[in-house]
């Protein structure tokens, strides 16, 4: 019985893990990529941002674009960055997006990001 207990909840505790960590891309789809941050709880409400793999915000952490229009997380948005001849085969990412390529194109974002809340992004992760 005591084996039996142990594994249940070794078993609950990695699914928990899993559930923690991880891009959950689903998650931006339940609410629309607008301007609104994600949450308007307490002082640094606006710090959502730099809460790592949560896509609920305005900003991709990991990526440093607006969530709306990161196609490393949404996937469905290549075809109309590809239609649009706007595409680095090299780093399979936007070319203007592509921060490997030239550096500088982050500026432009980060200029957005500032607008908006203030402070410079997080840099990118990925």
């Amino acid at each position: 019985m005591r084996m039996m207990i142990s594994a249940v909840l070794v078993f609950g505790l990695g699914l928990s893990t899993a559930s923690l960590t991880g891009c959950n891309s689903n998650s931006k789809t339940a609410a629309p990529a607008g301007d609104q941050p994600a949450s308007t709880d307490g002082p640094d409400a606006d710090d959502h941002a730099e809460a790592g793999d949560d896509h609920s915000g305005w900003w991709c952490v990991e990526h440093g674009v607006p969530e709306g229009e990161c196609a490393l997380c949404d996937t469905s948005l290549v075809a109309e960055f590809k239609a649009k001849g706007d595409w680095c085969e090299q780093h399979n990412r936007p070319e203007s997006q592509c921060f490997q390529c030239d550096p500088k194109r982050f500026e432009r974002f980060a200029a957005r990001y500032e607008a908006k809340f203030g402070k410079q992004p997080p840099q990118p992760t990925e």
